[in-house]
């Protein structure tokens, strides 16, 4: 088993309960007290609206990630805090490029419990990917 790791007095993290295979991309377990922040699934608009990264996964993750910081700052909270991500996405084909985005914002040693969920598509065709965030923020 894995030893649970806090960050800073937030969310303890634990990758790998007993009898359960380690995870390599995500926290099996996260645990945190305060105040509960749920950011809506985000999409790869810009602050027009505007599409950015037409087909392009990895860029649409970079506008996914930027959107998701800039709703989590609103509520002051900051990727530090999020417990969980769900990933809604086109092609699981798409995660790769998605880890990158997510990497950039989150270190591996704060990785939060993650669900990613293949669908058939999401609100507009040209969208690859949506993601959703629950925060707790420290009292």
């Amino acid at each position: 088993m894995s030893e649970p790791t806090r960050a800073g007095g937030g969310p303890t993290r634990i990758p790998a309960p007993a009898g359960v295979f380690p995870a390599a991309q995500y926290s099996h377990v996260v645990t945190a007290t305060g105040r509960l922040v749920a950011v809506s699934g985000q999409l790869p608009l810009d602050k027009d609206g505007e599409l950015v990264g037409a087909g392009d996964p990895a860029a649409q993750a970079r506008q996914v990630f930027a959107n998701l910081r800039r709703c989590l700052a609103a509520a002051g909270a900051g990727f530090g805090d999020v417990v969980k991500l769900t990933y809604f996405v086109t092609d699981m084909a798409h995660m790769p490029a998605i880890r990158a985005a997510r990497a950039a914002h989150i270190p591996d040693d704060r990785l939060p419990a993650s669900s990613a969920v293949q669908v058939a598509g999401l609100v507009a065709p040209e969208f690859l990917l949506e993601v959703e965030a629950l925060a707790v923020v420290a009292p």
